[in-house]
């Protein structure tokens, strides 16, 4: 059985479904039309404790549950993907702080993160290393009590707007063996810069940026211990896959929504679409591939909720979901016909915006092979 939310997660799903109708989705089309970053929502999400809903109490979060935090991005994306994924990107900066950061880094960050009053970045994808952290180029080389940081990050949600950046990179003095380090830079940090926001296909209002870096900060701007950076990366991208999950739910939940009103009111030879069975079929193929993937969604966070292993539950709900998002979106703009391709309609730029859900956070491809991976090893 998967557990249901709890009432307080449920409240706050509620509360945030409330405000994304409200606030976020007035405006998608219109961030999306002008490729405008979505940070106007900042103070706004704030209020609401948005920017904190994957944060515990005691460094200034929310404390919802893993279930909870999936509802409340189902609803961010269903309103507004571009938001949402600035959002979930905020929250991977802060999981890695959370992990690996000392109490002195947490409570630097932290709270901080929570209020909105600091907005942060994950970056760890490079040019030459987008599925396969582990081919990463950038570097650190440490001294005297300081560490030298030199590398290029590209395609990082929220970089030139963040206050902070967490940056992973390979160690220059490991020889042979290989040792992966993280640390946080602030935003200024000299020989820190950043290139003009990505022109993307979809997501137009969540910048992505290419970092460019050569700057020399402390060694206490670490998070961790010395060698302990990728598994903290992997260890938040597990949790990472099921925000995704939850974004493609999000999208898949705008579609249907859209879909079921105007097949209920679109009539073609005096018929409402709704009672054409092979529309019929289409809703119930639809309705159902949600379903499932919603199921794997919920229960990968059940076992991130229970402290349990979740590593191959997330790379499959992230797998299906996303690959399902975009089924449900093409199948929905399909039933609305030429009026699902004219930019005044948001199937459009559903359809633009669920694409990237199967690359980000590790490809489709890359999830086949870690399920594979973990099914062979449980089978020996």
């Amino acid at each position: 059985m998967i557990p249901e939310p709890s009432t307080d997660d449920l409240a706050v799903r509620e509360s945030v479904r409330r405000f994304a109708l409200a606030e976020l989705a007035p405006r998608a089309a219109e961030f999306d039309e002008s490729e405008t970053f979505v940070g106007a929502h900042l103070p706004r999400l704030a209020e609401t404790g948005i920017l904190g809903l994957n944060l515990p109490q005691a460094w200034g979060g929310v404390g919802i549950s893993p279930l909870g935090l999936v509802g409340a991005v189902e609803e961010i994306a269903a309103a507004c993907p571009a938001t949402a994924s600035m959002v979930t990107a905020h929250y991977l900066a802060t999981e890695v702080i959370l992990l690996a950061g000392s109490d002195a880094q947490k409570e630097c960050y932290l709270p901080g993160a929570a209020a909105g009053r600091l907005l942060g970045a994950f970056a760890l994808t490079e040019p030459g290393a987008g599925s396969n952290p582990a081919d990463m180029a950038a570097t650190a080389s440490e001294s005297g009590g300081l560490v030298h940081l030199a590398g290029t990050k590209h395609f990082i949600s929220n970089a030139g707007a963040a206050d902070f950046i967490i940056v992973f990179t390979r160690s220059a003095d490991a020889g042979p063996r290989t040792s992966f380090d993280a640390f946080v830079l602030d935003k200024g940090t000299p020989g820190l810069r950043f290139a003009k926001p990505e022109p993307t296909m979809g997501l137009r209002g969540g910048h992505i940026f290419e970092i460019v870096f050569d700057c020399t900060i402390p060694t206490n701007q670490r998070l961790g211990a010395v060698g302990s950076g990728f598994r903290t990366a992997m260890r938040v991208l597990d949790c990472g896959r099921i925000e995704v999950a939850a974004m493609a739910l999000g999208i898949c939940q705008a579609a249907m929504s859209a879909t079921l009103d105007w097949v209920r009111n679109r009539a073609v030879g005096g018929q409402p679409l709704a009672e054409r069975q092979g529309v019929q079929w289409m809703l119930a193929d639809m309705a159902t591939e949600i379903e499932g993937a919603r199921l794997l969604t919920y229960r990968a966070a059940a076992l991130r909720q229970a402290d349990q292993p979740f590593t191959r539950a997330a790379a499959m709900a992230k797998l299906v979901a996303s690959e399902t998002a975009d089924r449900v979106v093409d199948r929905a703009l399909q039933l609305h016909g030429g009026y699902g391709y004219s930019r005044r309609l948001p199937l459009e730029r559903l359809a633009r915006d669920v694409r990237v859900l199967r690359i980000y956070e590790g490809a489709s491809e890359v999830q086949r092979n870690i399920i594979a991976r973990l099914i062979l090893q449980e089978a020996t």
